[in-house]
């Protein structure tokens, strides 16, 4: 169960990071925020545990807060884990 819940979440935050990313290049948007495009590539394919320096990083190049950033991550996880 609680591989299953992991894996929601990492879903969860490929969903996210790819919509808020939008048409910028992982290379670009890693390059601007010091964020490895290989971390970039991983987290949106699924398949790493991002740090929490990353999660800040990644809030800041999207424009938001860290609590919007986990707020949008929310809406992708509280159907999976609440609906």
């Amino acid at each position: 169960m609680q591989d299953v819940k992991k894996q929601i979440i990492y879903s969860a935050i490929a969903r996210t990071v790819k919509r808020l990313r939008g048409s910028k290049s992982q290379f670009m948007l890693g390059a601007e925020y010091d964020i490895p495009s290989s971390v970039l590539s991983d987290l949106e394919r699924g398949v790493k545990d991002p740090q929490l320096t990353t999660l800040f990083k990644l809030a800041g190049a999207f424009g938001l807060s860290i609590s919007q950033f986990m707020k949008e991550l929310e809406k992708g996880i509280a159907a999976k884990f609440f609906g």
